[in-house]
């Protein structure tokens, strides 16, 4: 598809959505689990994005987490962000208003919302399908609630910056303010389902979909790697903005 092309598909599509994954933010130097990033002291990212381990050691992956918190406040949103951010103003303030635009971001980074300083809001209608590093969750009494305090709890901070664990004492990890039991990050660990009612709102805005930009993505971990095909089965078009070619039939490529 030529980008002639793709910006007539654009400007006459209804709905359009875009599937986000950790490529877009690699720019804004936020390490990948997949990539070269994907190592943190001598463990693999992905065996500490995992409920066992925090209930083996939840002191080992708080700071896992506490590193990516701050890690991520260090940094700022990249052009790709921002073009993604004027896309959405530009169509909430069209008038008439002919299209509507989502964002389903399989990212933690909370670099799309509005809860960040910067000199522009976020997406007004934004899906973080893997939840996000700037929540809690309670594992006692289920509260959700925001969180960017930095450190999260005093007796995390600076192990960041540590090459190996530091054993901190449960009572001195994140607690509820509710109930005070502990607190884990609200995101999605591997072994875990979405949360059926963000399950739910990515169905509408699939079932809503003329045109998906797959952005950042190489559409290989489901849920979302069906997303695509998904859309093209029920006659809309799919263009992959990704420096990896996606599955055969997951996108028409620009």
């Amino acid at each position: 598809m030529s980008s002639t092309s793709f910006h007539k598909v654009l400007n006459s599509s209804k709905h359009i959505v875009a599937l986000c994954g950790a490529g877009l933010s690699a720019e804004s130097g936020i390490p990948t689990f997949r990539g070269e990033g994907g190592l943190w002291r001598q463990f693999s990212a992905i065996e500490l994005a995992d409920p066992n381990a925090f209930k083996r050691n939840p002191s080992r992956v708080w700071q896992f987490y506490h590193y990516r918190r701050e890690l991520v406040m260090k940094k700022s949103r990249n052009r790709a962000h921002k073009a993604l951010i004027e896309f959405s103003k530009k169509v909430n303030s069209a008038k008439p208003r002919t299209q509507t635009f989502s964002v389903i971001t399989q990212n933690v980074d909370g670099l799309l919302t509005t809860s960040i300083s910067d000199d522009v809001n976020g997406i007004d209608n934004l899906i973080e399908m893997h939840g996000t590093l700037f929540k809690t969750r309670c594992t006692a009494c289920g509260d959700i609630r925001s969180n960017r305090d930095s450190p999260i709890v005093p007796a995390l901070q600076g192990n960041e910056d540590l090459s190996l664990d530091a054993d901190i004492p449960l009572d001195q990890l994140p607690r509820c303010s509710l109930c005070t039991g502990l607190l884990r990050p609200h995101v999605v660990w591997f072994k875990e389902s979405l949360d059926s009612m963000v399950f739910e709102k990515i169905q509408i805005e699939l079932d809503r979909c003329d045109l998906m930009l797959v952005i950042g993505t190489s559409g290989t971990v489901y849920p979302a790697a069906g997303f695509a095909s998904y859309i093209r089965e029920k006659g809309g078009i799919v263009a992959n903005f990704n420096i990896e070619k996606m599955g055969e039939d997951a996108a028409f490529e620009l």
